[in-house]
């Protein structure tokens, strides 16, 4: 065995995104799981987090829309994230049909509550000129 030791560490990492959440639950944890939806899934319905999530896409692309945000297309290897709390996250679904979307998400968790908490069609409906189209 070689006592030489690399020096590659000190130019391996790279950024994908910078944020800085609005808040962090009391008592949080962290949870990170790995998503993946068949070609042109609609992925989750309206939901939201208790906490700040972080993610990148490994394969695939997919639709994410945040409340107040426009929809947009994160591609493999970029990264996104959401603020959680009050916010409702519209869409995380795969945005082709010709293969599967595959990403990662690290969430904080408020104990005591669910890490998806579904919306129901009333509030969408009150809260429906929050929506970028």
């Amino acid at each position: 065995m070689s006592d030489k030791r690399s020096d590659a560490w000190q130019t391996a990492m790279t950024v994908l995104q910078e944020a800085q959440p609005p808040f962090i639950p009391a008592g949080a944890h962290a949870m990170t799981i790995v998503i993946e939806y068949p070609a042109g899934d609609p992925g989750a319905p309206p939901h939201r987090h208790p906490g700040p999530a972080f993610g990148v896409v490994l394969e695939g692309e997919m639709l994410f829309e945040l409340e107040g945000e426009a929809p947009r297309v994160v591609k493999a290897g970029e990264a996104f994230w959401e603020p959680g709390g009050d916010v409702i996250h519209y869409s995380d679904g795969n945005a082709r049909d010709d293969g599967p979307v595959r990403f990662t998400v690290t969430m904080l968790c408020e104990p005591g509550k669910p890490m998806v908490a579904l919306v129901d069609d009333d509030e969408l409906a009150a809260r429906g000129d929050r929506r970028v189209r």
